[in-house]
């Protein structure tokens, strides 16, 4: 447990420290946007988007397919060659790795990597990442979500490609950090199938979902002390595919996209839905919900629109996204059977 209170620290740091970086003007490059065109396509040619490939809730661990030629330069990080002894410290790019064919390259994981359950976790931190600790495996490319002092320059320093990978802010960074990692592992084919399968999981989930007979707000709880994630979020971005109305946006005045709004504003918001994504770390329960002040009064209360979502779900941006897309689309259909009633 102290492992996982370390990593909902280090989570809700990254969170912010992304948001606060990339909330810039549309033609302004943020660090994840702008490596598009990063991937240099004379050596990572990709198979055309098709929807065959592995299911997006299964991760695959190998591949019979050829390795895309090297070297590839991947968000601005040339790797020479096909890297054979990968190390991932973001929970994120585990599950990506592996989906993407990557999972017999990967030789080692951070501690907060939990899936899939093939993944050789190690007690490498990611929170608090150490030079020595990782140089000592040998890699040949290291992927991170941060870097909290001189851990890329170290490594690079050493000859070892370094892959950063910031927190999402949409589906599209998430699409792009999956094709950067199967780009960068050789793997590009197979990662343009996982995106377009992604993508044609959400937009079935989506079209196919029960619209309810009125508008319906929500609010997200990060954590229990009423952090919220509002629409400009990775999170919030899913939830706009099915057009819900985010409480937390009209809180948000400074524009990071995690206020902590209060007691009495959510009472005032009333929401339809609540969606509570801290029950490993924070223990938050529907009945925790239920007694809190005022709260049994709340429409979401009285009808049971009391959600929650898996910790990991709502705070990674890999192939399970699917998981939670489908999760708000069953939400929204048992509303929309209570108005019915």
């Amino acid at each position: 447990m102290r492992e996982k209170h370390l990593f909902r620290l280090f989570l809700t740091v990254v969170l912010l420290v992304g948001v606060a970086c990339n909330a810039e003007p549309e033609d302004a490059a943020s660090p994840t946007r702008a490596t598009v065109a990063d991937i240099n396509p004379t050596t990572t040619a990709a198979a055309p988007a098709t929807t065959e490939g592995p299911t997006t809730t299964v991760a695959a661990t190998t591949t019979s397919e050829p390795r895309s030629e090297f070297p590839v330069t991947v968000a601005g990080v040339v790797i020479p060659e096909p890297p054979v002894a990968v190390i991932s410290l973001s929970p994120t790019a585990t599950e990506i790795l592996f989906a993407v064919g990557a999972g017999d390259q990967v030789i080692a994981v951070g501690s907060a990597s939990d899936y899939p359950p093939e993944a050789p976790v190690t007690d490498l931190e990611a929170f608090q990442p150490n030079l020595e600790a990782i140089a000592s495996y040998g890699p040949d490319l290291v992927v991170i979500s941060w870097d909290p002092g001189e851990v890329q320059a170290g490594l690079e320093t050493l000859g070892v490609p370094v892959l950063v990978h910031p927190p999402a802010l949409s589906l599209d960074d998430a699409y792009l950090q999956m094709r950067q990692l199967g780009a960068a592992t050789g793997n590009s084919p197979r990662a343009e199938r996982l995106v377009a399968s992604i993508q044609a999981e959400i937009a079935e989930l989506v079209a196919g979902h029960a619209v309810p007979e009125r508008a319906l707000s929500y609010y997200h709880e990060v954590d229990d002390t009423l952090y919220s994630a509002t629409s400009a979020t990775f999170i919030g971005n899913v939830y706009s595919l099915f057009g819900l109305e985010n409480i937390a946006d009209a809180a948000d005045a400074e524009g990071f996209g995690y206020p902590q709004l209060s007691g009495e504003y959510i009472l005032e918001a009333d929401p339809d839905l609540i969606f509570f994504g801290c029950a490993l770390w924070c223990g938050t329960t529907t009945d925790t919900i239920s007694e809190r002040p005022g709260w049994s009064g709340l429409t979401a209360v009285r009808n049971a629109a009391l959600v929650e979502v898996d910790d990991d779900l709502s705070s990674r941006w890999g192939p399970r996204i699917i998981e939670f897309v489908r999760l708000i689309g069953e939400s929204l259909a048992a509303v929309a059977g209570a108005d019915r009633q």
